[in-house]
């Protein structure tokens, strides 16, 4: 990856032996391969066995995860957060499992609505949840940066599976524990 960031650095008309971009190449290299992590991690992995019995089936909800990925059109960042929301049947997974799910996929080249679907499929197949709500709301640079140039649009996705689509009252209910403040 060194190789080609000198390349499209030296394209872009700059000096690679110029003080401040002796390294870059290096660095970048580093940053994009931390970036991408997602795809060297296994849920598996991730889950490392926190998943405990449990005889709660009341709504389960981890809101406001910071979630930072990579537009795979243009390899900018998108930045926000996410709400991903349970109905357990059975099993309950670890809090801290929830974010890392939601890292792993977010540290791979996306696109918001994949990236929804992706961590809604798997907590659904974790947990074997009786539903579960997946919500991302994000700021994409490739729409702020650059083209319309729009600093304050906010994308909003959200996947419902199981009870939390077949339910209007499971998923009024959601909704309006994500949006309630404090």
């Amino acid at each position: 990856m060194q190789k080609y960031f000198s390349k499209i650095i030296e394209e872009l008309g700059e000096d690679l032996n110029r003080d401040g971009l002796k390294k870059t190449p290096q660095r970048a290299a580093e940053a994009l391969q931390f970036l991408t992590q997602g795809y060297q991690q296994s849920i598996e992995k991730i889950v490392n066995g926190a998943l405990f019995e449990t005889d709660n089936d009341e709504m389960i909800i981890v809101k406001d995860i910071e979630l930072y990925s990579l537009c795979e059109h243009h390899l900018l960042p998108f930045i926000g957060k996410c709400h991903v929301a349970y109905l357990p049947k059975g099993k309950i997974l670890g809090l801290s499992k929830i974010a890392r799910i939601v890292d792993m996929y977010g540290r791979r080249l996306q696109v918001q609505e994949k990236l929804t679907k992706q961590i809604a499929e798997t907590v659904l197949s974790i947990t074997g949840a009786s539903g579960v709500g997946v919500i991302i709301e994000a700021k994409h640079l490739c729409m702020m940066m650059r083209g319309v140039e729009k600093q304050n649009s906010v994308m909003t996705t959200s996947v419902m599976l199981g009870t939390f689509r077949k339910d209007r009252r499971t998923r009024t209910e959601f909704l309006s524990l994500v949006n309630r403040v404090g």
